[in-house]
């Protein structure tokens, strides 16, 4: 019995995680040596976290190509070896 109910709630939480969240942010700093961008962001409230300025690493660091500091952007995290990580990022005006 115990082994549905832990069952049940990981598929909860998979289908929470399946959908997107875009997050507000903007751009304070780049990094595309490292791979990393620091954002001044939105509360992330899929994973409860409080808006604040945080360095991010990225999936892959050629999106941040195109990206200077001051750009506005939404973005999304997702967890990835314990960290949190942009996968995806985008200019908003």
């Amino acid at each position: 019995m115990k082994k549905w109910i832990a069952l049940a709630a990981l598929a909860g939480s998979a289908a929470a995680w399946a959908q997107t969240e875009w997050v507000a942010g903007r751009v304070v700093g780049v990094d595309v040596e490292r791979g990393r961008v620091t954002l001044r962001h939105a509360p992330i409230k899929s994973i409860k976290m409080a808006a604040m300025t945080m360095r991010f690493k990225v999936a892959d660091a050629s999106i941040l190509a195109p990206y200077k500091v001051g750009d506005r952007v939404r973005f999304s995290v997702v967890f990835r070896d314990d960290e949190l990580i942009v996968s995806q990022m985008e200019r908003t005006p």
